[in-house]
């Protein structure tokens, strides 16, 4: 990530506290709608940031990550779901992991409204085209098919059996494996790329 100020830090931190309420919120909900109130029971289905947090995940792991790599990455608490009381089974899954991502969309895309609408400058300005910029990286990169991402989780659902198996077998593995790929920079070409073509659609 290279150098950043304390300024664009703390931006950063408030911004990314609130894309990521709004995600976990949606994966909440959208279980909720579905039939399986496991994330409502455990109080997942709030806009409360605290609600979200998980102490390692969230704070020890990318204190770490940044210390020692220059890199910001962490994760929340995951939402808990029962796929047994989900409609549609696995396409009930899809859906609540796509929930996430699509929300962090829907938050891009009403930041570029309100910058290309309204006039800001100053601190208003740099925390919108933070929350811009940021929402639509975790938009593309939960998408990524690897799991426990929640691209997995829908090719998953369309995937054919053979390939279900596969995700299977390294779904234990798969956050080390994004950890690995995110610290070597294994993500930074093309999906910047795919990023920059998200931001002009948006724009």
């Amino acid at each position: 990530m290279g150098e950043i100020s304390v300024y664009n830090f703390i931006i950063l931190i408030g911004c990314l506290l609130v894309a990521m309420t709004v995600h976990e919120f949606a994966h909440a909900y959208v279980g909720m709608k579905l039939g399986d109130s496991t994330a409502k029971d455990a109080g997942r289905v709030s806009l409360n940031p605290l609600d979200h947090i998980d102490p390692f995940m969230t704070v020890v792991l990318p204190a770490i990550t940044w210390a020692v790599f220059q890199v910001l990455f962490l994760a929340a608490k995951p939402v808990p779901f029962n796929p047994g009381r989900v409609k549609y089974d696995e396409y009930g899954a899809a859906m609540i992991a796509a929930a996430g991502p699509l929300s962090n969309l829907g938050l891009a895309v009403l930041a570029a409204f309100v910058l290309k609408t309204v006039a800001l400058s100053g601190l208003a300005y740099d925390v919108l085209t933070m929350f811009l910029v940021l929402n639509v990286g975790l938009f593309v990169f939960n998408l990524i098919p690897i799991p426990p991402l929640d691209g997995s989780r829908v090719l998953y659902a369309l995937a054919p059996e053979s390939l279900q198996d596969v995700m299977e077998r390294i779904e234990p593995y798969g956050f080390v494996i994004i950890l690995a790929l995110v610290v070597m920079g294994g993500f930074s070409g093309w999906l910047g790329n795919i990023n920059e073509a998200v931001l002009r659609a948006i724009l």
